[in-house]
């Protein structure tokens, strides 16, 4: 009972980390100011820290479709950003499979491993890892299907 008064405080309490964490990179290189850092730290953040106990905790598989939706956002943007920067098709489109697809799998692969084999308190998950491909492939279609021709047409 006593978990569904702190699991706010939690949360907040990670938020501001998050928050502190964006200013400080707000002081570095451009590089790190991009959207798509800030985006790829959050879902390393979020893979490794301990999320509390609540009532959504009961709910089966639940985490499963937040994994999907943090690939789908992370795979999404570097699908954005990807067509965004080579508009005049400059660019091979395999660059943006690899980049877009390949990339946030290989990603998610590794954060499952780490968190088995160097956390106490994560565990790696195959189904999680197939959520984050799902999460993947569904911006993979997006980003071919409807963000690329959307882009095009707007030249």
């Amino acid at each position: 009972m006593l978990a569904i008064f702190l699991a706010p405080i939690y949360i907040l309490l990670n938020i501001y980390v998050l928050r502190w964490g964006y200013l400080w990179i707000g002081n570095c290189h451009h590089l790190f100011q991009s959207r798509i850092f800030r985006i790829i730290l959050t879902v390393i953040y979020l893979s490794f820290f301990k999320p509390p106990t609540t009532e959504l905790s009961r709910i089966p598989n639940i985490d499963k479709i937040v994994h999907i939706c943090m690939y789908l956002g992370m795979s999404g943007m570097l699908w954005l950003e990807f067509l965004r920067a080579h508009r005049r098709n400059d660019s091979p489109l395999w660059h943006a499979w690899v980049g877009a697809f390949v990339c946030p799998v290989l990603f998610s692969g590794m954060v499952e491993l780490l968190q088995e084999y160097c956390t106490t308190y994560r565990g790696g998950d195959w189904l999680d890892f197939v959520a984050n491909t799902t999460g993947a492939f569904i911006a993979s279609m997006i980003g071919y299907f409807v963000l690329r021709p959307w882009m095009a047409k707007k030249q």
